[in-house]
């Protein structure tokens, strides 16, 4: 079911972003798994996949930075600098060799993106750009989505260390929006999270919310303009027809 909050004026958009974990895929397994293979090698005992998947949305190094925390029964600041620096680069090369061993894209993005693509090439179809912006490191994103046959659709795959400052803060947004030629009112970020809700709003953009994904509980601290609850439902939201 499709709400509206507030009418996305969706014949104007010219830019389309979409998030990546618990929006275009669900990785949580693969984070979980290496999350917790990186806390058996540092002699932490094994979190629950459930708490491990709450701290993903806000990048790769807050993520196991909570993690660890949580483990080992102290605040995230006071982790020591060194002991995390070796755990967050096991954490990586871990989740490198093991991003696609449960990871998926959700049921209907295939076909939505399709649908999206093929609403562009039509006769007088609206003239729009597809990308992905995302808090997760961009080798890994980009693998991910070659890997799940989505690459082709963006025109850009960034992550969180594709700019010195990862989403909520609107830098990376903003970036999309002038490599593309895009206004904030020409452009829509579609997320799980609240993270996603911020950094339209951070951006002057609109927000496309997906209560499918991993984050759709805090999207009621900021709701987005438009709430979906299927991938399949953004050619309906998003079709100016």
């Amino acid at each position: 079911m499709i709400r509206v909050f507030r009418p996305i004026p969706v014949e104007r958009l010219k830019l389309l972003v979409f998030d990546l974990d618990g929006t275009l895929i669900d990785s949580a397994q693969d984070l979980c798994n290496s999350v917790n293979a990186t806390l058996r090698e540092f002699n932490c005992g094994p979190l629950p996949d459930k708490t491990i998947a709450g701290f993903v949305g806000n990048g790769a190094p807050m993520l196991m930075r909570r993690s660890l925390a949580l483990a080992g029964s102290i605040a995230p600041d006071q982790i020591n600098d060194d002991l995390f620096a070796k755990a967050y680069a096991f954490f990586l090369d871990h989740y490198r060799e093991h991003k696609l061993d449960f990871t998926y894209a959700y049921e209907g993005v295939l076909d939505a993106l399709k649908a999206l693509h093929e609403l562009h090439d039509a006769p007088g179809g609206p003239q729009r750009t597809m990308a992905v912006l995302t808090n997760k490191p961009v080798r890994p994103a980009r693998g991910i989505c070659e890997g799940l046959g989505l690459a082709d659709y963006f025109l850009h795959i960034y992550g969180g260390d594709s700019f010195p400052l990862k989403k909520p803060d609107p830098l990376g947004l903003r970036s999309l929006m002038d490599e593309t030629g895009a206004t904030p009112g020409e452009t829509v970020m579609i997320g799980d999270s609240k993270v996603d809700v911020e950094t339209a709003r951070n951006a002057g953009a609109w927000s496309i919310g997906c209560a499918f994904g991993f984050g759709p509980q805090n999207l009621s601290d900021s709701p987005p303009d438009v709430l979906v609850d299927t991938a399949a439902e953004w050619t309906q939201a998003l079709n100016p027809a």
